[in-house]
């Protein structure tokens, strides 16, 4: 397994920044554009075990899986959405969004990834892995929260 962990400093409120989170497949392609569907499977009162079967577009090839909430906090200074999927038989990955208010304005956003690999082979692949795709993550949700939103 490999995990990789990035925190930054939004100048947003902490609400703005969470609807970027909130299972809506519009806000949801602000932040991971190439997710092309994003349906409602279940839904619980308490959002753990809510599924949603999501649709990613890697280049030509469509990508299908189910997403399974595995934490979910809504507090008024601190919001947390851990969610698990299976890609392609081949890695679990595990995805934690944490936001903490800071102040009125300033949310600090901290975005947790693992990746567990099911086979063999694809153990290799890992050893590779770095985490210029957090750091990415991590920039675009900045970008986008701190725009103006329309």
């Amino acid at each position: 397994m490999k995990e990789w962990t990035k925190e930054m400093e939004i100048q947003a409120p902490i609400e703005e920044v969470w609807k970027l989170f909130d299972g809506s497949l519009e806000n949801m392609q602000k932040i991971m554009p190439q997710v092309v569907e994003h349906k409602p499977i279940k839904i619980t009162e308490e959002g753990v075990g809510t599924v949603y079967r999501q649709t990613y577009k890697e280049g030509n090839r469509l990508q299908e899986y189910d997403v399974t909430t595995l934490e979910y906090v809504d507090d008024p200074e601190k919001k947390k959405l851990k969610v698990g999927f299976t890609l392609a038989n081949l890695f679990q990955i595990t995805a934690l969004y944490e936001l903490i208010q800071v102040n009125i304005q300033t949310t600090l956003f901290r975005y947790t990834v693992t990746n567990t690999p099911l086979k063999w082979f694809v153990k290799l692949l890992l050893l590779f892995a770095g985490e210029k795709v957090v750091t990415q993550f991590v920039e675009r949700v900045k970008r986008v929260a701190e725009s103006p939103m329309e």
